[in-house]
C-alpha cells in the first residue's frame, strides 16, 4: 500500500505522516530528495531554496523526477507513506507503480496560519500577507515545471479537512487506511507457483536457456529443480556441457548435452530426499520434452502447468493425455 500526501503548508501532512510511521508505514519524502540536492551543493536549506531547486530538477530531468527517484526505493513487501507531492506528474508516476492512494490534507487559511505561528520556524512567513503570497506561489503556476499543489489536490482520491482536533484527524485516517489496506488483490495459486518457478530458474547454470520446475501438493512446494549439469560436476557456464559450450544449433548434438532438464531435476531431487510425488502438480516454465514427460507420468504426477511451449510438444501432450495427466498453460 502506498499512501501519498498532498496539501498546502501547515495543513497537517506531517502529523498524518508521523501517525502512519508509528503504524509500520515506511516514510519517504519528495522534499527530502530536494534537501539532499541542496546539501550536495553546500547551500542552506530554506523554503525558497526547496522551491527553486525542485523547479531546477524538474526542468533538467523531467517533471516526474522526484517521484521517479522515490519509486526506485520502494519495495513490494512494505507499506509506504510518501510526503510532499506537489506536481500532477508525480501523482501520475506513483499511480503507475501500483496500489497508490493520494490523500489531500486540507484546512482553512486561518487555521493553517495559526499553526505556522505556533510552530515558530525561522523559515516560515512571519505575517499573514507574506503567508498568502508564498501560498499563491506554490498553489498553481503557468510554468509546468513549477509546483502545482492545487492540481494535485484535484487528483486526490480522498480529501480530509483538518480544521479540528488531532483526535478527529486520527479517527478519519484510521477509517481511510483500514479500508485501503484491506482492499488489495492477492495472486492466485497458479500465478503464485509459476512466479516461484521463474525465480527458481535464476539458479540455472545452463548457458543456453534457464528453465525451472516445481512440484506442488496440497498448495505446498515439495520439490524444485532447474536445468543444468549433474550434482558434483562442472557447471555448464564453467564449461561443463560440451553441447551448450559449442553453441550447437537447436535440435542438434543432443547426445552431447550433459545438462538435466528442470522437470527431470525436480523429480530426481524428490527421489533423492525420499519424497513421493503421487497426485501432485508440476509447474514448469517450459513445457516438458518427451523424456521428462515419461518421468512425470511414472512419478505419479497428476497435472502439468506450463508457462511457455516447447517446440516439439505434440508427442509429449499426446502421451500425457493418454496417461490421464492433465496439462494446461498458464503464462506469467
Amino acid at each position: 500500500m502506498i499512501i501519498g500526501l498532498t496539501g498546502k503548508n501547515a495543513s497537517g501532512k506531517g502529523v498524518v505522516a508521523e501517525y502512519l510511521k508509528e503504524r509500520s508505514f515506511y516514510y519517504l519524502s519528495l522534499s527530502d530528495e530536494i534537501r539532499g540536492e541542496i546539501e550536495r551543493r553546500g547551500q542552506e536549506i530554506t523554503r525558497d531554496a526547496l522551491i527553486q531547486v525542485g523547479n531546477e530538477l524538474r526542468e533538467k530531468h523531467g517533471v516526474a523526477v522526484l517521484a521517479e527517484r522515490i519509486i526506485s526505493k520502494i519495495e513490494d513487501d512494505k507499506n509506504y507513506i510518501i510526503d510532499s507531492i506537489r506536481h500532477p506528474a508525480e501523482v501520475d508516476a506513483l499511480r503507475k507503480n501500483g496500489n497508490f492512494k493520494l490523500l489531500n490534507i486540507d484546512a482553512s487559511k486561518e487555521v493553517r496560519f495559526q499553526r505556522i505561528k505556533q510552530r515558530g520556524r525561522e523559515s516560515d512567513p512571519q505575517g499573514y500577507e507574506e503567508f498568502l503570497l508564498l501560498e499563491d506561489k506554490e498553489a498553481s503556476n503557468a510554468d509546468e515545471i513549477k509546483q502545482q499543489v492545487e492540481k494535485c489536490q484535484d487528483l486526490a482520491d480522498v480529501t480530509i479537512t483538518n480544521n479540528g482536533s488531532l483526535e478527529d484527524l486520527c479517527q478519519e485516517i484510521n477509517m481511510i487506511i483500514k479500508d485501503a489496506l484491506m482492499n488489495f488483490e492477492r495472486p492466485g495459486w497458479d500465478e503464485y507457483f509459476m512466479s516461484i518457478a521463474k525465480v527458481v530458474s535464476s539458479r540455472s547454470n545452463c548457458i543456453k536457456r534457464k528453465t525451472a520446475a516445481i512440484v506442488v501438493k496440497d498448495k505446498r512446494v515439495i520439490s524444485t529443480g532447474y536445468n543444468g549439469t549433474p550434482r558434483g560436476t562442472k557447471n555448464c557456464n564453467e564449461g561443463g556441457c560440451p553441447r551448450c559450450n559449442s553453441l550447437s544449433s537447436q535440435g542438434t548434438k543432443l547426445e552431447e548435452c550433459y545438462c538435466s532438464h528442470a522437470e527431470e531435476n525436480s523429480i530426481t531431487q524428490a527421489a533423492y530426499h525420499g519424497i513421493s510425488l503421487k497426485d501432485s502438480t508440476l509447474y514448469t516454465t517450459f513445457a516438458p520434452c518427451l523424456i521428462c514427460t515419461k518421468m512425470i507420468i511414472n512419478a505419479g504426477i497428476m497435472e502439468v502447468v506450463y508457462n511457455t511451449e516447447y517446440p516439439l510438444n505434440d508427442s509429449s501432450f499426446q502421451l500425457l493425455k493418454e496417461a490421464g495427466v492433465a496439462i494446461r498453460q498458464y503464462t506469467v
